[in-house]
Parts: C-alpha cells; structure tokens; sequence
C-alpha cells in the first residue's frame, strides 16, 4: 500500500507531501491520521526548524474522498462526531505547531484543503490554484475548519464563501487573506524556497513563538469548546435529511433536490 503522506527531510526543514496524487490527495482517516502523527513527531524534534506542506501531483488536496464520504454517509451520528474530531485535532496540530510552517499549494485546495492552508503560517500558491469551500453543495458546512479559515479571512468574507460554495481563483484567495503570495507555477518552489530560507535565519524560538504571540493577542477563544461544538454540528448535518440528500446526490452525479 501507498504511504499516504510522504515525509521528507532536508537538513532542518520537514516536508510533509500529501501522497494521494491519484486522488487529487483527498483526505480520508488515514491521510488524516498519518498528517497528524507526522507532525506531532515535528513538534517533537528540535532538529526541525521549518515545515513545508505540500501535495504530490496536480493538486494540493481536493478535500474528502468520495469512498470516505460514502462511509461516513452511512454511519451514526456518534461514528461522525469521532470521525469530525480527528479532523479537528489534525487541524488544531498544525494550526498550533511550534514550528514555521509554509503551505505550497497548486491546483486545487477545495473543502479541508483550505483548511490545511488557513492553519499554515505562510501560504503560497501557483497562479493556477483553485480554492473552494464546497461543503452548501451537499448540505454540509466547513464546520471543524471554521476556526482557522476564519483567522485567514474574516467573517465578512465567510459569510459569502461558506454560502455560495463558490470556486475562487488565486488572485481573489490573496485579496482576502488566504494567501500570502501568487506566483507563476515555475517560479512557486522558488517562492516557498526564499520564505523557508528567511525563516531559518530568523531565531529559532523566535519562529516559533511568532504564532503564540499572535493568538494570544488576537484570538482568545475557547478551542475545545469549538472543537467539539463543530464537531457536533457537521456529524449533525452529516446524518440530516439534508445532508443525506446533497451526499447522495454528490455520490450519484445528480443535483440534490432543493436545486430546481
């Protein structure tokens, strides 16, 4: 089988390859389960002093795999309130990591994708990436990534996002705060490169403090109760009448019904 997630070393920087390239690198439990040990075994190592997290082939991450949502589809609502807490605690692991990290997106980060690059400290991407919270579509919501893409781009900006589940391009996933920086697709590793390389000449307890400061400052908020508030939510809508119709509808290629 596959490795899921690739993880490779270059001297003190960590790469963190999603390696799903068949799959456009859509999250299933154990990509989920894979990131998330990856990079407590990061928070762990004091010989890392950069993450960089990046997908392998045309994508970045296209969200949850079709086979994983079938089956969360079918399960209760106890099995998705566990299910949407792993997904939680992947996104809270990066989001907190006390360490740099660079998201190198390309192609399309779409649903916990977005996710993955809301919770990275830098995020840059090739001209071409495409961006979604698709989640209205099937009578969901991007309930457990909410915390953090709402750190990005602020509620105005969610409101219409997590409505519409609209498709943006990079320039528009920069103007609102998503991304850091939109380049050419030759010159994105060129791009991470020199942020990698501005963060290792920078202290390195410095680097790593930057994010606490920032949240302490910034965002007091109750994590836990979040967590397992939104975790509550998307396992409800999961298991709605809903949110089986617009799964289904997805799963069978037709619209859902409240779609005239």
């Amino acid at each position: 089988m596959t490795n899921p997630l690739l993880n490779l070393r270059e001297g003190p920087v960590a790469r963190l390859r999603l390696n799903r390239p068949e799959l456009h690198n859509a999250f299933d439990a154990m990509l989920i389960a894979a990131l998330t040990g990856a990079l407590e075994a990061v928070a762990a190592d004091d010989s890392v002093r950069v993450v960089v997290l990046e997908g392998e082939g045309a994508s970045f991450s296209a969200g949850a795999d079709l086979n994983w949502m079938r089956g969360m589809a079918a399960a209760s609502e106890e099995a998705n309130r566990t299910d949407s807490l792993a997904l939680a605690r992947l996104m809270r692991t990066l989001d907190e990591l006390p360490r740099p990290t660079v998201a190198r997106i390309q192609g399309a980060a779409f649903g916990g994708g977005v996710g993955l690059v809301a919770c990275c400290d830098i995020a840059i991407a090739s001209a071409d990436a495409k961006f979604g919270l698709t989640e209205s579509k099937l009578g969901l919501l991007p309930a457990v990534i909410s915390p953090y893409v709402l750190d990005a781009i602020g509620p105005r900006q969610a409101r219409r996002w997590f409505a519409t589940a609209e498709i943006f391009d990079a320039a528009t996933a920069l103007e609102i705060g998503l991304l850091h920086q939109v380049v050419e697709g030759d010159a994105l590793d060129a791009a991470v490169q020199r942020q990698v390389d501005l963060l290792l000449k920078a202290g390195p307890h410095a680097s790593a403090e930057a994010k606490t400061l920032v949240r302490r400052v910034a965002f007091e908020r109750d994590r836990d109760r979040l967590d397992h508030d939104n975790a509550a939510l998307i396992a409800r809508l999961r298991v709605s009448e809903e949110g089986q119709e617009g799964l289904t509808a997805f799963l069978d290629k037709r619209k859902p019904r409240w779609i005239p």
